[in-house]
């Protein structure tokens, strides 16, 4: 029993110092009124264009983690992004499921995003779905990148009302957010919804609600305003949770995160 004992104080102790050099990041600590909203899976040639019209409209910065086969294929866009001020983040090569992929395969694909995104790309990495595990995790560490997650999930590729996407942000938003949205979408549950433009209204709804109160800056940037919150993120599909936000104060609202399930 004393052995077992032993062994649950060890876990207790050594998790804070695994979170550390392993965790996810999801938010930032901070009292300031800043967050950062995010975009993945672009960037896209119809989409893409019109969101940077409103993100300037409103003197917003985002980060635009991208899928590095889109980013490829419509370099221009990917170098109008960088001039506009945003950051831009390694979203792998094709958008495939990182748990289901060897190492080798997974760090080629990261390598691929690089190279596509190159010299515009900063060390961001977001795993498509959201999906990772520990060997997932363990890849991105080697290459050097922050695996960046979320503390506010949109959920914009499920609904069709700019107003249900704005409303469900605001509600979960926090100083030192990050904010999960879509400019482009690899995969969805129907047609309908690659068609981005509710996501773009749901945004400018939220800027405009939120103008003069809140400043939207890029995950660098919000990294300037506080202590980066890091948890253990491990999910494989829409069945699972992320671990580490289950514990009250692990997301800025101080409770449960609004993410409990993936999407593209």
């Amino acid at each position: 029993m004393r052995a077992s004992g032993g062994l649950r104080f060890l876990r207790r102790l050594c998790r804070p110092v695994a979170v550390r050099a392993l965790g996810t990041m999801t938010h930032v600590s901070t009292q300031e009124p800043v967050a950062a909203l995010t975009f993945d899976d672009g960037p896209d040639p119809v989409w893409t264009p019109r969101l940077l019209e409103i993100l300037d409209a409103y003197r917003a910065r985002a980060t635009f983690f991208m899928v590095g086969q889109a980013a490829h294929r419509h370099s221009g866009l990917l170098r109008r992004v960088a001039a506009s001020g945003h950051a831009i983040g390694n979203h792998s090569w094709d958008h495939p499921s990182f748990p289901s992929l060897s190492a080798r395969a997974r760090r080629a694909q990261i390598r691929a995003c690089e190279r596509a995104l190159a010299p515009h790309g900063q060390r961001l990495f977001r795993p498509p779905y959201g999906h990772q595990d520990i060997w997932s995790r363990l890849d991105a560490l080697l290459l050097g990148y922050r695996v960046v997650a979320w503390s506010v999930w949109a959920a914009d590729w499920r609904d069709r009302s700019p107003s249900t996407i704005a409303a469900r942000v605001m509600d979960a938003l926090r100083p030192g957010s990050v904010v999960a949205f879509h400019d482009g979408l690899v995969d969805a549950v129907d047609e309908q919804y690659f068609d981005r433009g509710a996501t773009l209204d749901a945004v400018r709804l939220l800027l405009n609600r939120l103008a003069g109160t809140f400043s939207f800056v890029t995950v660098p940037e919000l990294l300037r305003h506080g202590r980066p919150q890091q948890v253990h993120w491990v999910t494989h599909g829409s069945a699972d949770v992320m671990a580490g936000l289950r514990r009250r104060g692990d997301s800025p609202a101080g409770g449960t995160s609004a993410a409990k399930s993936t999407g593209p």
